[in-house]
């Protein structure tokens, strides 16, 4: 299996923007050695404004696997490639926020333990979760914490609520983003990278038609942005990775090899 990291916070002005049309140009994906997770990479381009990006995206079934947090309280911290090799994870980004203390902000569990309670601060919009049997992404005040949570992190903004991109997210700032994002009946969740953009333009990027082949998206969280945006995914002869610049402390979410939760530190 393999795993993800988080961290980051973002800040800015909203701004009006002329209409811009995002389009899927090509795509390319391949399958993880044991075929639980395929790796699609897509080119995505804007027709009017003629701005381009590149979507990688850790595609999975949540009937037969699914995603953990990996906490890395403790220096030395590991980068988020050996991470995910120690963890045996089957892919990984990188995602969270913590304070001047390097201290987890907003809610994060991980293997069933709550490590930090939920905040209510506006930036963490959305909450990332796993129960043995789901995977989701809901509002943050809409989320109730529950002895059947075995994983969550708090992130924001929401991208995408019921398919459509979130009103009034910033689009001043282009920034790499990394990201999760599920399927209307929860049926395939994502772990996901992006080139450049702000968070208006991954909003609508990740609700395109075929962005993720058959599946579209109908609940999609910013995880993190800048220079620490970092993505892994395990392939057939190797491993595929975007390393990030930096790292604060490393919370890492993996897709399991099966439904269970396996306790692995990074």
């Amino acid at each position: 299996m393999r795993h993800l990291i988080f961290a980051g916070v973002f800040c800015g002005l909203i701004a009006v923007t002329a209409r811009a049309d995002w389009a899927v140009v090509r795509t390319t994906r391949e399958n993880a050695p044991n075929e639980l997770v395929e790796h699609r990479q897509a080119e995505v381009e804007n027709a009017e404004t003629g701005e381009h990006a590149t979507v990688h995206l850790a595609l999975f079934k949540t009937k037969t696997a699914t995603w953990r947090v990996v906490d890395q309280p403790d220096r030395p911290r590991a980068d988020l490639a050996e991470a995910m090799t120690a963890t045996q994870a089957l892919a990984g980004v990188n995602g969270g926020y913590f304070d001047p203390k390097d201290a987890p902000v907003g809610l994060l569990v991980s293997a069933g333990k709550k490590v930090m309670p939920q905040s209510s601060a506006r930036l963490l919009s959305g909450v990332l979760f796993a129960t043995t049997k789901r995977v989701d992404i809901v509002r943050a005040k809409r989320f109730r914490m529950s002895a059947e949570i075995r994983e969550a992190v708090q992130c924001g903004p929401l991208l995408l609520e019921a398919g459509k991109p979130v009103a009034g997210l910033n689009d001043t700032r282009a920034a790499r983003r990394t990201f999760a994002a599920v399927s209307a009946n929860g049926a395939t969740a994502a772990l996901g990278y992006c080139s450049a953009v702000s968070l208006a333009q991954l909003g609508k990027i990740l609700g395109l038609e075929k962005m993720a082949g058959a599946t579209n998206f109908a609940r999609a969280l910013n995880l993190d942005g800048g220079s620490s945006s970092a993505f892994w995914v395990a392939q057939a002869d190797s491993a595929f990775s975007i390393s990030g610049a930096r790292f604060h402390r490393h919370r890492a979410a993996s897709d399991s090899l099966d439904k269970r939760l396996a306790a692995a530190a990074a």
